[in-house]
């Protein structure tokens, strides 16, 4: 069983609890994810099965979407509402215009801590074990780009009847933490903040739309229809155009051999399918049309 999955994560499952899951549900060990959830958080998780795993090289700086709500009025130590308060709660009693002006500020290539309790490796221990054990975490800040952020509107919490939540809309590079940008607009503005919930909405290619409940995907698998949830292969990795191969030639690539394709564009790699769906190469050109198989999925 081979390809692309999205899950639409559940709030309080880590996403390698998910990739466990899926594993049972597919009875596929090879599972992966790209790209890191929090508990809390959730949303698109594209998870990466059987041989098409090797194709994760190629989202390792994807670009991510999200929305989700910001509390002003105090901080907590893992910078959302998981965490234990660092801060005393007061009333933040920001307008919407402040906030949208604050915002503006993350915009664009900027420096930024990383939580405490994140997976960032201090002397190669993950900085949340030494959080949790109350340990100090040193960390340092690191370059992201905040591509949008924007706050959309104010509203009022259970707890308080001043405009204490913000509803907000993030598209982000690979790294940024959305935990960091609640945190630090809650110390630029002086009332402390973090984040209240969040939402992914997309990765890379992968939106909310593609995505399927671990439930739907128990249910498909009992009907033996799993496969009809996975990604359509032609649409992965959609920067490299695709080339469909003979018999011949499919299977000189299955063997690893150079081979002359189909006249496409210039494009230096491509995507090779023998027949609609059946993924069987990344080739990379060597001169013409003569390319040479760099990845083979072997049994694809």
């Amino acid at each position: 069983m081979n390809g692309f999955l999205i899950i639409d994560k559940p709030g309080g499952l880590t996403s390698h609890d998910v990739v466990n899951r899926v594993r049972r549900i597919l009875d596929e060990r090879s599972v992966g994810h790209l790209g890191t959830l929090d508990p809390m958080a959730t949303g698109v998780l594209p998870l990466v099965v059987g041989n098409l795993t090797r194709l994760a090289q190629f989202y390792t700086a994807s670009e991510k979407i999200y929305e989700g709500v910001i509390r002003f009025g105090f901080s907590t130590d893992t910078y959302d509402a998981e965490g234990e308060g660092t801060s005393a709660p007061r009333e933040a009693a920001l307008s919407l215009v402040v906030l949208q002006d604050c915002s503006r500020r993350f915009v664009g290539v900027i420096e930024q801590m990383p939580p405490p309790f994140s997976a960032k490796k201090i002397a190669g221990v993950p900085a949340y074990k030494l959080a949790r054990k109350k340990q100090e975490v040193e960390l340092k800040p690191v370059e992201v780009e905040i591509k949008e952020f924007e706050i959309l509107q104010t509203s009022s919490s259970v707890a308080s009847s001043n405009h204490d939540l913000a509803t907000f809309q993030a598209r982000v590079a690979s790294g940024t933490y959305i935990r960091s940008i609640a945190h630090e607009m809650g110390q630029q503005l002086g009332c402390g903040a973090h984040l209240a919930s969040l939402r992914r909405t997309a990765v890379a290619e992968f939106t909310i739309a593609d995505a399927h409940s671990i439930e739907a995907l128990e249910a498909a698998m009992r009907q033996g229809s799993a496969t009809s949830l996975f990604v359509h292969p032609r649409k992965l990795v959609p920067q490299l155009p695709s080339v469909t191969a003979n018999d011949e030639s499919a299977a000189l690539i299955r063997s690893g051999r150079s081979v002359n394709l189909p006249e496409m564009s210039r494009a230096p790699q491509i995507k090779v399918f023998h027949g609609q769906r059946e993924l069987i190469a990344i080739a990379t050109r060597i001169a013409g049309t003569l390319f040479h198989p760099g990845i083979v999925f072997a049994g694809s």
